[in-house]
Formats: C-alpha cells, sequence, structure tokens
C-alpha cells in the first residue's frame, strides 16, 4: 500500500509540483493526498489547482493562537490520513502537537548544505546571499528530519552544487532549485520505501 504525503508550502510550490509530478510518473512510490498553505498568496495554490491535488490555507493569523493552528494542522493532516507531511518552502515552524503526531516523519529541503546557513529568517535570497558573502565555494541543498527549531533536524541527505566566479545570488538560487526538485523526491522515495530510517 503506497504511503500518503501531505505537502506544505508558502510559496511558489516549485519542489511541491516536482513532488507530485515524481509520484505521477512512478518515482516517488506514494500518493500525494494534499497541499497546505499558510499564506493565502501561495503560487503553489495555482499548481495544485491545476495538478488537481485537494489543498487549504491555515494561516497562522487566521487562529487565535499558535496552539489553535497547531490542532487545525493536525485535524487537516489526520483527516488526510497522511502517514509523510514533507515541506516544501514552508516558512512556519512546525508546532509541537505536529511533531509528537507525526515523530519522525516531518520532512524539510533547505537550500544550504545545513548547518551552515540555516536557522531563523534564512529562506530564499537571504541564503544564497549569506553563501556568497561568506565566499564559500560550493553550496547545496539538504534533506532533514524537522524538529521543534528550524533547520536543526537531522540531516538525511545533502548534494553540492559550486559557486561559480560569475554567479549572483539568483545564478546561484537557480542552480540550488535546479538541485533540489531532482534530489527531494529521490529521498521522498528512500525515506517512505524504508530505505533511510529515521528512527
Amino acid at each position: 500500500m503506497r504511503a500518503k504525503v501531505v505537502v506544505c508550502a508558502s510559496g511558489e510550490g516549485a519542489n511541491f509540483e516536482a513532488i507530485v509530478r515524481a509520484s505521477r510518473d512512478g518515482v516517488l512510490q506514494a500518493d500525494i493526498v494534499g497541499l497546505i498553505v499558510n499564506r493565502a498568496n501561495a503560487g503553489a495554490l495555482k499548481r495544485a489547482e491545476n495538478l488537481k491535488v485537494p489543498h487549504v490555507i491555515l494561516s497562522v493569523k487566521n487562529f487565535a493562537s499558535a496552539d489553535e493552528w497547531d490542532r487545525a494542522m493536525v485535524h487537516q493532516l489526520q483527516n488526510w490520513q497522511a502517514d509523510w507531511v514533507v515541506l516544501a518552502g514552508f516558512l512556519a515552524l512546525v508546532g509541537k502537537k505536529t511533531l509528537r503526531t507525526f515523530p519522525n516523519r516531518i520532512v524539510n529541503i533547505h537550500p544550504s548544505l545545513l548547518p551552515k546557513f540555516g536557522g531563523h529568517g534564512m529562506y530564499g535570497a537571504r541564503v544564497h546571499e549569506a553563501v556568497m558573502n561568506a565566499n564559500e565555494l560550493e553550496s547545496g541543498a539538504t534533506v532533514h528530519l524537522v524538529d521543534e527549531f528550524y533547520d536543526q533536524g537531522r540531516v538525511i541527505a545533502q548534494e553540492r552544487v559550486p559557486v561559480e566566479k560569475s554567479d549572483t545570488p539568483a545564478t546561484l538560487a537557480q542552480r540550488v532549485k535546479d538541485l533540489e526538485v531532482s534530489l527531494y523526491p529521490r529521498v521522498l522515495n528512500d525515506l517512505v520505501m524504508g530505505r533511510i530510517g529515521t528512527s
């Protein structure tokens, strides 16, 4: 029986779409049963409509407290019978109830070689600007388990790309994104098939 995956996103949804297409092409042996976004203007919503993936908006600001939002997240994930929760550019910090309900079953991808250039506020262009300002020779993407802190969960997989002398933050970002949309579905497949342990 194929695992059920719910993807959570805040932005344009390139990784979300790559994961859906990998599922439908047989690269990822799991079904993408839903998308949760925390921003009403997330580009991932349009992708979900085009791909005919069920989707909901759960914005923290629409709840009386972060705890209520956390409970709503768990309710939605359980409603879709999620086995795995996959963060794909999801900028909200996952709540404790969600973490307890899905232990070692929540995964994230980050556009740097963690532990470098991770943590609160390190997302999007900020990451690639920091990499270039530090004169790094390489960057890449990291798939990791999610815990109560930004980008500190156990690393599952990493792949690297060179930082070229001619790079700008935008060109480096594109190279890392190209890596992510290839890496993430493959690593997720290894996870759902049990080829990578999480405990």
